[in-house]
C-alpha cells in the first residue's frame, strides 16, 4: 500500500470507526487504485495511468453529489452520460489528450486481471452510452467509500503535480547552467533503470536525435544524383500513444525505434508483429550490456519458436540494433556544447508537451 493511501485510510478510519487494513483488503476499488498509482514513487517503472484513474474519478465526481450514501436510489440509476464524463476527464491535470479507451473497456479488463477474478463483476457498468460504477465496489460493510477513493485520487494528482513541477524547475536550472560537463552529469543522472517511463523515453529521444544529427549519409537514384544528408530522428507522438510499436522514426534511411524495458521479452515480439516484422531498434531501460540482452532475446526467441527455423529467423532478422543506457550515456558524453544545449531544449519542450504545459518562451 502506498504511504499516502495508508495515511488517508488511517485518517478516515478515525472518523468512521473502521480498520484501515481491513478496509483496504475488502475494497477492490482502493486496491486497484493503489496498483495504478506507482508513478509517484521516485524509483517507479510505472506509467501514470491517468486514463484509467480519471475514468473512475469522473464517475465518482458526479456520484458523490447525487448518490452518496443512497444505495437503493443508486441501484435504479442508469448511468452518467459519456460526453459529460469525457469532458470532465479532459479538463483534469494531464487529461487534455486522453482517449476514451479506459471508459469503454480498458479498466474492466485490467480490473479483472489484477484485482478480481475473471468471474467478478465489471468495475465500470456500461449501459450503451452511459457509465457508472458497480455498487459492489462502492460499499465495504455498508460504508460508502466513494469519498475516500476521491481523496486518494486527488492526492495522487497533487503528488504528480509536485513531481512534475520539480522536474520542470530542474530542467530550467540545467538550461541556465554554464558548465557543459555539469549539464551532462545531471542529464546522465536522469537516465537509469529506475527512471519513470516517459522521462526515459523523452531523454532517450533527445540524446538519439542529437547523436544522429551529426551523422551524414548519401542518397540518390544514381551515382550522379547522390546528395549529402544528415540523419534526422522524429518522435511519433506522446509516450502513452498507441503508436503501433514505433516511438521514433529516422529519415532518410527509414529506421523504427521502440523504447521498452528488459523485463518482458514477449512484448518485444509483439512490437515486431505490430509492424509486420519490419526491423526495429530497441532502446532499452537497462544497464545490462547490449550483448547480454541480445543473448537473452535469442534464447527467448528460440524457446518461443519451438525450434522452428522460420519463426526464429523471422524475429531475429527484425532486431536491427539494441541500444541500452550504456550507449545513451556514452553518446551523451560525446556531444558538443551546442548539441547539449539543444538536447536540453528538446527535453524541456517534449516534457511540457506531455504535461500540456505552456512552453517557456523566456
Amino acid at each position: 500500500m502506498k504511504d499516502f493511501i495508508r495515511a488517508i485510510l488511517n485518517e478516515e478510519s478515525q472518523r468512521h470507526d473502521f480498520d484501515a487494513d481491513v478496509l483496504y483488503e475488502n475494497s477492490p476499488l482502493i486496491r486497484y487504485l493503489d496498483i495504478k498509482m506507482g508513478a509517484i514513487l521516485g524509483n517507479t517503472k510505472s506509467r501514470r495511468s491517468l486514463a484509467s484513474i480519471y475514468a473512475i474519478y469522473s464517475i465518482l465526481h458526479f456520484y458523490k453529489d447525487t448518490f452518496f450514501g443512497k444505495p437503493n436510489e443508486y441501484k435504479e440509476f442508469g448511468g452518467y452520460d459519456y460526453t459529460s464524463l469525457f469532458v470532465f476527464c479532459r479538463g483534469l491535470y494531464g487529461g487534455g489528450k486522453l482517449q476514451n479507451h479506459a471508459l469503454n473497456s480498458r479498466v474492466n479488463g485490467e480490473f479483472k486481471n489484477k484485482v478480481v477474478s475473471e468471474n467478478g463483476n465489471d468495475l465500470i457498468v456500461i449501459n450503451e452510452s452511459k457509465y457508472t460504477l458497480h455498487i459492489d465496489y462502492l460499499y465495504v460493510d455498508s460504508v460508502d467509500i466513494s469519498k475516500i477513493a476521491i481523496k486518494i485520487i486527488e492526492k495522487y494528482i497533487e503528488l504528480l503535480m509536485l513531481k512534475d513541477n520539480k522536474l520542470i524547475a530542474n530542467l530550467e536550472e540545467l538550461i541556465r547552467m554554464d558548465s557543459i560537463s555539469g549539464k551532462k552529469d545531471k542529464i546522465s543522472e536522469l537516465i537509469d533503470e529506475q527512471s519513470e517511463a516517459r522521462i526515459f523515453e523523452i531523454i532517450s529521444y533527445s540524446i538519439l536525435k542529437n547523436h544522429y544529427r551529426n551523422i551524414k549519409v548519401f542518397f540518390g537514384y544514381s551515382r550522379e544524383e547522390l546528395q549529402e544528408q544528415y540523419l534526422t530522428l522524429y518522435k511519433t507522438g506522446r509516450t502513452n500513444a498507441n503508436d503501433g510499436g514505433i516511438d521514433f522514426v529516422m529519415r532518410p534511411i527509414g529506421r523504427f525505434f521502440q523504447v521498452t524495458e528488459v523485463n518482458n521479452y514477449d512484448k518485444y515480439l509483439l512490437d515486431i508483429d505490430k509492424v509486420m516484422h519490419f526491423p526495429i531498434t530497441f532502446v532499452i531501460k537497462t544497464l545490462k550490456p547490449k550483448q547480454a540482452i541480445l543473448g537473452e532475446l535469442d534464447f527467448y526467441i528460440d524457446q518461443k519458436s519451438g525450434g522452428m527455423r522460420v519463426i526464429r529467423e523471422r524475429y531475429n532478422h527484425a532486431i536491427e540494433e539494441i541500444i541500452t543506457i550504456n550507449e545513451l550515456k556514452a553518446w551523451l558524453d560525446a556531444l558538443d556544447d551546442q548539441s547539449v544545449d539543444e538536447l536540453l531544449q528538446d527535453i524541456n519542450r517534449y516534457y511540457r508537451l506531455e504535461l500540456n504545459l505552456p512552453m517557456d518562451n523566456g
